[in-house]
């Protein structure tokens, strides 16, 4: 009886953590010339909690990694930026550097559209959040933004 106790408070704990704590995403286009866009990925995780870098090396935390689904109107330029508040530090649970930001993180994505058409780019962002104490396991949230 005690082992069932025991074992329904810990799913209550558990459950109650990993529904408090997830990352609010936003995705917005910025038009800059004709047929160019930045795309703004935006992650803005807890209080307390941070959002790993795309730079994580092996070993480490999950990294942020995206992933656009195929658009033959739409042509990526170049690679995935970062901007916020990048904390770099050598972790000692994963023993190596990682880079995180503490705060909201936004990721961007140059693109040009090939002609003058109302398209989209969607895809998938994975990512893993932690706190000082422990880490969420990673989750994968799909994305569509509208180039106008």
């Amino acid at each position: 009886m005690k082992k069932l106790a025991f074992a329904f408070v810990m799913v209550l704990i558990f459950g109650a953590t990993n529904a408090q704590q997830k990352i609010s995403w936003a995705y917005t286009a910025k038009k800059l010339a004709n047929n160019t866009y930045e795309i703004h990925i935006t992650a803005t995780p807890p209080p307390g909690w941070h959002i790993y870098s795309q730079l994580t090396p092996e070993g480490g935390p999950v990294p942020t990694t995206f992933k656009f689904n195929n658009n033959a109107l739409v042509v990526l330029e170049g690679k995935v930026g970062e901007k916020g508040k990048l904390i770099s530090y050598f972790d000692k649970n994963f023993k190596v550097n990682v880079k995180y930001f503490e705060g909201r993180a936004d990721f961007v994505q140059m693109v040009t559209v090939k002609g003058k058409i109302k398209t989209n780019i969607s895809g998938e962002v994975e990512s893993m959040i932690c706190n000082d104490r422990i880490c969420m396991p990673p989750t994968t949230e799909k994305f569509n933004v509208s180039l106008n």
